[in-house]
């Protein structure tokens, strides 16, 4: 896997995830500051020519870098949810997103409010590489994801292990903040066109929608995971004052 960009490769070595680092022949100060990082863990450094980098980058903004990332640790729907403990767990799942922007942005968003983990399918969806690193701004790195054959059977599995699961649709009756987020809960977010899959939405516990007071029908699927995300840590937040809602 190659990811691009300073922000990016900096959590990438941070997180101890880069097997091999490519710099351009000119530096700055972050550049300086990803090659101080990758001395001190050991990873190989290549100093390269533009045009390298551009074909690494497939034409991506690489800012003078590129990273080759070992392969990341794919999770089971049951970890995510045991590394919550001793916390409720708050897992995001997408259903056919497959932009890498979206998804890099929902990645980002995740990372931010401390969520447990991201489901995502196999199929039909944006692969976690060069794009979705760099939207991310590198939260990618540090989030758990786990990898799934089919997303109707993983909210089931979810549904199993005592979580609520709570997906979003522009027609549901329901409002999102009427939710007791409070609970082990799954935020299931559909792809902007089609929105949830008739499978996976009959599956979810409860559909819920963002109202809408603009023109426009609907938000961008991060803009909409950020919006019922942190609707769940400030409820978490009321029930335990001074905690910290998730770990």
């Amino acid at each position: 896997m190659i990811i691009y960009g300073i922000n990016p490769v900096l959590e990438a070595l941070r997180a101890e995830r880069v097997r091999r680092l490519r710099v351009g022949v000119r530096g700055d100060k972050r550049i300086d500051e990803a090659l101080t990082i990758a001395r001190g863990k050991g990873v190989p450094v290549e100093r390269v020519n533009p045009v390298v980098l551009e074909r690494a980058a497939r034409g991506g903004v690489h800012q003078g870098i590129v990273a080759e990332l070992v392969p990341p640790r794919d999770y089971s729907v049951q970890e995510l949810v045991a590394a919550a403990a001793p916390h409720p767990p708050l897992i995001v799942v997408l259903d056919g997103v497959e932009d890498p922007h979206n998804v890099g942005a929902v990645l980002r968003t995740v990372d931010a409010a401390g969520c447990h983990g991201v489901v995502r399918q196999a199929r039909h969806a944006a692969a976690l590489d060069g794009a979705a690193m760099k939207a991310s701004a590198g939260a990618a790195a540090h989030v758990r994801v786990a990898t799934v054959v089919n997303i109707a059977r993983a909210v089931e599995e979810l549904k199993e292990a005592g979580v609520w699961t709570v997906g979003l649709a522009g027609d549901a009756r329901e409002r999102y903040h009427e939710v007791d987020f409070t609970v082990p809960s799954a935020i299931v977010l559909g792809a902007e066109n089609s929105g949830l899959r008739r499978l996976v939405r009959e599956r979810c516990d409860r559909l819920v929608s963002i109202p809408m007071h603009g023109l426009v029908g609907s938000l961008n699927v991060s803009v909409a995971a950020g919006v019922a995300l942190f609707e769940a840590i400030r409820q978490r937040c009321v029930t335990a004052p001074g905690k910290g809602p998730l770990p």
